[in-house]
């Protein structure tokens, strides 16, 4: 390499170079990048570039990069890095291989003192041909063609090369005569490639591809493990400014050097941290009270898009997120850099605080819950990401390599190295108890599979007396959306085995013993049988109306009478479990008769809970009963929520309405006011493709039983799957939301043109490897 670099310099009296010198030199040419230009004095007789086609469109195609704005808009090169693009060029005169020499300088945009020993400079000589471009971990360049001035060449980046802003110079020399430097007018960004097999991202999979690294909308699961709630998110990796974005945010915020943006890990442990604005003034600040004054709710967005591009402009944290909207950013994030991702909601997640891998609560003498002793908390849902890649850096384990799904979770909740971030965590390691491996598998797996303990507290000298162990509590209906389908996936069982099976228990006992962690457990009173007590909640309440609380006491024995005293409670309190509002509470007692069965029932109304209510409609049930001359005390919690109603869109005439790329057609959405109250300052806001900024209906009021409405005209604007999303606001009833899927026809002048949108060039991509 050295050698051959030697003919990219000017005035230059020897063609010998040792590699040091020209590297030295190569250094020395990016520093003073703007003194080269401009032709040397005396040099006309050295080939002169006409211009440079990037060969967009085709490029673009071949490299799956043309839906991005950018690439639309022709304002940079965008391609994968492992797989070759085609760059020609026309020059002044014809090229002479015997007397021409041609070379292509890469350097990373954002480093000062771009390398080669860091990967961030690199300089190319072309060869004669194209079968062979080189080691896949190296670059590479070989001409395709030569015909007169034109010169036709296909460069191929490795497939380890950092993942980010490149500029291009491209120099000319003619033996014994000076030289020339053309510097390309347009960026070239170069991303990860899941289509690349020597690409630590690559996905095998056709369809996992299209899903987790094309797919522009996604679900993300929300409500509370009984009452499952998707909501459509615009994921957005394609859209203005977006990329661009997302590329500068590793440098800027990821603060990660050029030479390691190459690597996914560290990568992905990165934007864990910038997502979130805790330790860096990152992307989104996050707000988990009911006070959104001076930003936007987080139930109000309604994807990534305009999140991003407001970051982009302002570089500061924008307001407000919570786990959804943070796992929302960073799959977009992750997308447009070519990280396949995903969205996971987990279904009663854990928040360990002490690392305990268990979630303690304490309860004082009178059955109310201690807030200032009890710092885990249980989440009706926690909302985070999956990368895939592989993990070199695990080796191989007990159960195989640690390669897969990787966690990252964006939401600050502990510190990890001193930031708040989390991962990746091998979704493999989580499942097997290894909570020991990098990075955060321990908290990852007390989210999805620790205990939860109910202790009763009798003061700092008192022991604690556990009241009763539940190994059944934590980390439900882990769900994602599935692939290419508008449904839940569950994939509970990658992350954990089967509650209740020998295997999960011993995974659970392995973790304990990792954990070192010294918290005692006294006691388990679990000896006395005879009365047993279960809550029972109608899973199916519509906002507005009234609900019940029921706990089934029944005395099981066949002489004795019991007497049970205790109390049913129903706070209002955010998903994360916390800020609880008492609601309502109720005191009883029952003399239980031997062989019996007793109902306590607690009526809340609607006017009761609606003034605590808080956005996302999430309520927390519990119930503490003791029985009488017995040392038996008994305590449950359960999750509960409300369900919001949709929002109904129509296209067209309807269902069957024929809907065409480029041909406007009417939308309707329709909102009925489910609360006996009337509804004041609502708000539509719709997104979708080809509507660039969310439109945005105003509706002063709905009455009680009336209809919300609005309408627009719509032009598709091209065929293939789209996504509608609608999200609905109001003074009394907000985070309501609503889709719609449709396929978009082309126009029938577009399928008469054969290949008109399916152009491929003939790019030798690989001998040995066909990638569709």
């Amino acid at each position: 390499m050295g050698q051959k670099c030697s003919c990219l310099r000017r005035n230059e009296n020897s063609d010998e170079h040792s590699k040091s010198e020209v590297d030295s030199k190569l250094r020395m040419r990016t520093i003073n990048a703007n003194l080269l230009t401009a032709p040397d004095a005396g040099s006309s007789a050295v080939l002169g570039m006409q211009r440079v086609d990037l060969c967009l469109a085709d490029n673009h195609d071949e490299h799956h990069t043309s839906h991005f704005y950018a690439a639309a808009a022709k304002e940079a090169l965008i391609v994968r890095r492992g797989e070759p693009f085609r760059l020609r060029i026309y020059f002044n005169r014809d090229y002479s291989p015997s007397k021409d020499a041609i070379s292509f300088i890469f350097s990373v945009t954002d480093d000062s003192k771009p390398n080669p020993g860091h990967g961030t400079l690199t300089a190319l000589v072309p060869h004669d041909g194209i079968d062979f471009l080189g080691d896949p971990l190296e670059w590479g360049a070989g001409i395709e063609s030569h015909e007169g001035q034109i010169l036709t060449v296909l460069v191929k980046p490795p497939a380890t090369c950092p993942v980010t802003e490149w500029r291009l110079d491209i120099d000319t020399k003619l033996l014994g005569d000076g030289s020339r430097s053309y510097p390309l007018p347009l960026p070239i960004y170069i991303l990860f490639n899941p289509w690349c097999p020597d690409d630590q991202v690559y996905m095998e999979d056709r369809d996992k591809r299209k899903e987790y690294v094309m797919h522009d909308t996604t679900l993300i699961w929300r409500g509370s493990y009984n009452r499952l709630r998707p909501s459509v998110w615009k994921v957005g990796q394609f859209e203005r400014h977006v990329l661009e974005c997302s590329l500068r945010v590793l440098g800027t915020v990821g603060r990660i050097p050029p030479a390691y943006r190459g690597d996914p890990v560290r990568v992905a442990r990165a934007l864990s941290a910038l997502v979130n604005s805790v330790d860096d003034d990152g992307v989104l600040l996050g707000n988990w009270t009911e006070d959104f004054s001076g930003g936007t709710a987080p139930t109000k967005w309604t994807g990534s898009v305009e999140i991003l591009q407001q970051f982009y402009k302002t570089q500061k944290s924008v307001k407000f997120a919570q786990c959804w909207n943070f796992s929302g950013v960073l799959t977009t994030i992750a997308r447009a850099l070519g990280i396949p991702s995903r969205i996971i909601t987990c279904y009663s997640s854990a928040h360990d605080t002490q690392a305990s891998l268990t979630v303690d609560v304490f309860i004082d003498a009178n059955n109310k819950k201690l807030d200032a002793e009890t710092t885990d908390s249980i989440w009706n849902y926690h909302v985070w990401n999956e990368v895939w890649m592989q993990r070199p850096d695990l080796g191989i384990g007990q159960y195989g390599t640690y390669d897969g799904w990787q966690v990252v979770d964006a939401t600050p909740q502990e510190a990890s190295d001193n930031m708040y971030r989390v991962g990746p965590a091998s979704v493999l390691a989580v499942k097997h108890g290894e909570i020991l491996r990098p990075f955060d598998c321990g908290f990852v797996y007390s989210e999805v599979n620790a205990d939860k303990l109910y202790w009763r507290y009798n003061g700092p000298a008192q022991p604690l007396k556990l009241l009763r162990k539940d190994t059944l509590a934590i980390g439900h209906l882990i769900s994602t959306k599935a692939v290419l389908k508008w449904e839940r996936e569950d994939i509970t069982d990658s992350y954990k085995y089967a509650e209740r099976s020998e295997e999960e228990r011993s995974y659970m006992l392995k973790a304990l013993k990792q954990s070192r962690h010294a918290f005692s457990r006294y006691y388990l009173n679990d000896n006395f049988n005879e009365v047993e007590f279960s809550m029972e909640l109608k899973d199916d309440i519509k906002v507005g109306e009234n609900f019940s609380v029921v706990l089934k006491v029944t005395n099981k024995s066949q002489e004795r009478i019991h007497q049970a005293t205790g109390q049913l409670n129903c706070d209002a309190v955010l998903y994360t479990g916390v800020g609880a509002q008492e609601v309502k509470t109720m005191g009883f007692e029952l003399d239980l008769k031997p062989n019996s069965t007793e109902f306590v029932r607690m009526e809340v109304t609607f006017f009761e809970y609606f003034e605590k209510l808080s956005s996302q409609a999430a309520f927390q049930i519990s119930a503490a009963c003791r029985v009488k001359d017995t040392d038996y005390d008994y305590y449950a919690q359960d999750d509960f929520r409300v369900r919001k109603p949709d929002i109904k869109l129509q296209l067209g005439n309807g269902d069957n309405a024929s809907i065409v790329s480029q041909q406007e057609i009417d939308i309707i959405l329709r909102l009925t006011n489910p609360l006996p109250i009337a509804l004041h300052k609502g708000l539509f806001t719709v997104e979708g493709p080809g509507i660039e900024q969310p439109l945005k209906f105003k509706i002063p009021e709905v009455p009680v039983g009336g209809t919300a409405a609005a309408t627009f005209k719509y032009v598709p604007p091209y065929a293939g799957r789209g996504t509608m999303i609608a999200k609905f606001t109001s003074k009394e009833l907000d985070d309501v939301d609503g889709y719609k899927h449709y396929e978009i026809e082309p126009r029938p002048g577009d399928v008469l043109q054969p290949n008109g949108s399916h152009r491929r060039s003939n790019i030798i991509r690989r001998r040995t490897d066909v990638i569709p």
